[in-house]
């Protein structure tokens, strides 16, 4: 993406979360060109009137003038730096929030892609890193106060000497290039520390991994650590000896050309005083065009850094702008709302995944009715989830259509469908909140329905058990009363949650696989009472949840091999299905 481009996205976001920052920045622009060509210009006036006129009532007024100007502005100006700062930190934190907005509306392929999940973490980072954000306001408002500030002293130049002006430029412009070449080199120099910083981190991040901390102790893992730590400390040192190095004789020579400039201006402006015959100026004049002269030179070099600066902040922030521009989620709101799901109907329908030629789901075809339930088996990578998934609208087929009481899934109103759906996947997430929060994500919970529900999940004892019953802390991350729960009683929380929501479709995408043989089949045998008239999905790689189901469907290599009861798919012995459950029943039975 262009640097151009790139600047005005942020622009546009920084407008978006804040209208008036952008206007602030340029504000305060002006009032720093204004201090300081005020205290060049000033000056002189009060010099004139002590050494040429020597009018001291002039001179005094002109002096308390400066004071006054100075008081005003600079009180004004740290007021206003005061305020935008607290202004930048508010930005800062509102575009992470633009971030994590975003992250949950892409589109779900996004995050199962490599590539974006990498460049999501890139983004992440950047915006993480408010000082980037601030070096980005800090370059922007600095370039515009410099290019104020050009402007004014260009003007005074001018009125001085259009050679002295040429000297001046000829002499930024090699110094700037001087510096372009050693921020080209610095560039690559840091690119050049990455893999070795990744080596160095993660060495050094293991001392702190909490989840390796017994490991460690276990098998004194200590001195091995440390020993790598300071072997790629050790190389970083060697290698930044020479960039300081490199560095100094590149501020040396940059800080002989600013002397030598120094003292031509001095020199010239000085013959103007006391030499010259046409155009003679005065002592004031002297202290005014010195401060123009050198203060241009800081200035415009300041620019071309702040410049340089803002390409590379721009180019660390490319990850993030890349990302924020990702597709949204075609959640579409159309008239078409369903208050329950009756049917669904896979009709024909193939998928592959992006940047992928396996197809995962081969013309599959099948249909639930409502209240029916329903057991999704096969072998690892038959496209048990993949269905799951597709009904979820994480994916759109890549042929065929899903329907969902007759109507086309992507039809229907994205959020009315989503009400109908509680899903418990197989990576469920249990949150920092209380139990009673975990389940049922809303403000004013039904208490005797969560009671109900938590002692179908077999939970009740152990939550009667904690002081603070469903008002407990789960993890102990922000509460030191908090409770670690086991994975199959974080499990039996996923599964109260979906419970505990009102959907006509209940899916179970084998999120029993921390539970023992045993609770795993009460939990399914119970689950008819649970979801009572609802229609329900289980998949598990247990051959438990089949035998209390009205329907199996058994896929094989992306396709449907059978779809009918438990009793007659046992019938056939050569079948996948039999297989299976005759395989996995050897293991349970007890000699």
């Amino acid at each position: 993406m262009k640097t151009r481009a790139k600047i005005k996205y942020l622009l546009k976001l920084m407008y978006k979360v804040s209208p008036s920052f952008i206007f602030l920045t340029i504000f305060g622009s002006l009032f720093n060109t204004i201090l300081l060509l005020g205290n060049i210009i000033l000056p002189k006036f009060l010099i004139d009137e002590l050494i040429t006129n020597k009018d001291y009532k002039t001179a005094l007024f002109y002096g308390i003038g400066i004071v006054i100007f100075n008081l005003v502005i600079n009180f004004v100006n740290k007021t206003y730096n005061r305020f935008l700062l607290i202004k930048r930190r508010y930005v800062s934190y509102k575009i992470m929030q633009e971030m994590a907005n975003k992250i949950t509306k892409v589109e779900y392929q996004y995050l199962e892609d490599p590539y974006y999940l990498d460049l999501k973490e890139r983004a992440i980072f950047a915006c993480n890193n408010q000082s980037a954000f601030a070096r980005l306001v800090q370059d922007t408002s600095q370039i515009i106060t410099n290019v104020f500030t050009v402007i004014g002293l260009i003007t005074i130049l001018l009125n001085l000497s259009y050679i002295l002006l040429l000297i001046l430029v000829i002499t930024i412009i090699i110094n700037i290039t001087i510096n372009a070449l050693f921020m080209k080199y610095q560039a690559h120099f840091f690119q050049s520390l990455i893999p070795i910083n990744r080596k160095y981190n993660y060495y050094f991040n293991l001392s702190f991994n909490q989840k390796i901390a017994k490991d460690m102790r276990l098998y004194n893992m200590s001195p091995i650590i440390l020993k790598r730590v300071q072997h790629y400390n050790q190389i970083n040192m060697q290698n930044f000896y020479k960039y300081f190095k490199n560095q100094g004789s590149v501020v040396g020579l940059q800080k002989f050309l600013i002397a030598i400039n120094t003292g031509l201006v001095y020199l010239y402006v000085a013959y103007r005083v006391m030499f010259a015959k046409i155009k003679k100026i005065t002592i004031g004049d002297f202290t005014m065009y010195v401060n123009s002269a050198l203060n241009f030179t800081t200035t415009v070099e300041s620019l071309f850094d702040n410049i340089i600066d803002m390409i590379q902040v721009l180019d660390y922030l490319g990850p993030f702008v890349e990302f924020m521009q990702l597709e949204d989620a075609k959640t579409l709101s159309t008239n078409i709302t369903i208050n329950e799901i009756n049917d669904i109907e896979f009709r024909n329908v193939t998928f592959t995944y992006p940047k992928t030629n396996k197809i995962i789901l081969d013309d599959v075809s099948f249909k639930i009715n409502k209240g029916e339930k329903i057991s999704i088996v096969g072998l690892n990578g038959a496209g048990k989830t993949t269905i799951i998934k597709l009904l979820c609208r994480f994916y759109k087929p890549d042929s065929g259509q899903i329907l969902i009481n007759g109507i086309d899934i992507w039809s229907i109103d994205y959020l009315s469908y989503l009400k109908q759906l509680a899903i418990v996947f197989q990576d469920f997430k249990i949150f920092a909140f209380s139990i009673i929060e975990n389940i049922t994500i809303e403000e004013n919970p039904d208490i005797e329905k969560i009671k109900k529900i938590i002692e179908q999940v077999g939970l009740t004892n152990k939550i009667e058990e904690l002081p603070l019953g469903l008002d407990t802390k789960l993890n102990k991350e922000f509460d030191e009363n908090g409770i670690e729960f086991s994975g199959g009683q974080a499990q039996k929380i996923a599964i109260a949650r979906a419970l505990y929501k009102n959907a006509s479709l209940v899916i179970l995408d084998e999120p029993t696989s921390a539970l023992d043989p045993i609770i795993e089949a009460e939990i399914y045998q119970n689950f008819n009472d649970l979801v009572l008239d609802k229609t329900a999905i289980y998949i598990s790689h247990r051959m438990s949840s089949s035998i209390f189901c009205d329907y199996i469907l058994v896929l094989n290599n992306g396709k449907v091999e059978a779809f009918d009861t438990h009793e007659n798919l046992m019938k056939d012995h050569t079948s996948l299905y039999y297989k299976l459950f005759i395989t996995q029943s050897k293991n349970y039975q007890l000699d």
